[in-house]
């Protein structure tokens, strides 16, 4: 079947689908990992999702969420910072984090700004030539802005073109190199986690698994009956998502859903374990992802 530029598991194009209420959206694997990290940003520096809403849109007007090397006078970057207007070096504006950082530190500077419409906050901290021209990305903002807070799970799904696994060295810590790439990203990105699956000298488990490989991490949201634990885990699930291309992400198991890189066209998918108790929390990913990588 179609589905988002690819036929069945056959990849036409590589793109990512991000569902809400109010439709759709499609954008590239530039743009939604660009938009990824500016949701991590906001979550490392504890704002509430408005932040990420009115950060999004902001990109979405004088970007599309490209980290651009250039724009008007000597604009650049995912949020067209100005290096002469004291934003930083061109170095640092064109830096998607640092970016992030900047525009987030000159919104909580404004008054009120969780309770301003998302035009007129991002007016006040851009200072564009078009000021209303912010409001037009809102309702697209919304939508990433669920996926990327885990308000809405099993949202946001990337078509990609899935890489052939290839034999690793297992390091000290018992990964293999992309493996510890990976969580290496996840934590620079949202913080210390609670990891599990791998161990010095690497783990033997009976029944064949990437755990054994070295291949795969454990995140854990404990309790997994805390709505707010659940959001976390789909936020961060969204975000590997985002960037599993980037990231060699191979597939992704959380609360009864899979997406793989094989079966990307296919998006999240049922997912019923082949051990145990199909009631068991921990069989069924409700307390934790589980990633692996190629």
């Amino acid at each position: 079947m179609w589905w988002n530029g690819g036929i069945g598991t056959i990849i036409g194009r590589e793109v990512c689908t991000v569902d809400g209420p109010g439709g759709t959206i499609q954008l590239d694997q530039d743009q939604i990992a660009n938009a990824s990290t500016i949701a991590s940003v906001a979550d490392q520096t504890e704002l509430p999702a408005r932040a990420v809403t009115v950060g999004l849109a902001t990109a979405m007007q004088e970007s599309r969420l490209r980290n651009l090397d250039g724009g008007d006078h000597d604009s650049a970057g995912l949020f067209q910072q100005r290096p002469s207007q004291g934003w930083g070096s061109f170095d640092e504006v064109t830096d998607p984090v640092y970016a992030s950082e900047a525009f987030f530190s000159a919104l909580v500077a404004v008054d009120r700004w969780q309770h301003l419409p998302v035009t007129v906050a991002a007016q006040t901290v851009q200072r564009s030539a078009f000021p209303d021209a912010y409001q037009q990305h809102a309702d697209e903002a919304k939508t990433l802005t669920a996926a990327f807070t885990g308000r809405r799970g099993a949202a946001l799904s990337c078509a990609v073109r899935a890489e052939e696994e290839r034999s690793q060295t297992i390091d000290p810590t018992g990964l293999t190199p992309r493996a510890t790439t990976l969580r290496t990203a996840v934590e620079d990105a949202w913080g210390s986690q609670s990891l599990g699956g791998f161990a010095p000298g690497g783990v033997t488990r009976a029944n064949p698994s990437a755990h054994n490989e070295g291949r795969a991490i454990d995140v854990f949201f404990e309790p997994y009956d805390d709505p707010q634990m659940r959001h976390r885990g789909w936020a961060l699930a969204h975000w590997m998502v985002a960037n599993a291309d980037q990231l060699d992400v191979s597939i992704l198991i959380y609360r009864d859903k899979i997406w793989s890189a094989r079966r990307s066209p296919e998006g999240w998918r049922d997912y019923v374990s082949p051990f145990g108790d199909p009631k068991d929390p921990t069989q069924r990913h409700l307390d934790h992802i589980h990633v692996e990588v190629v």
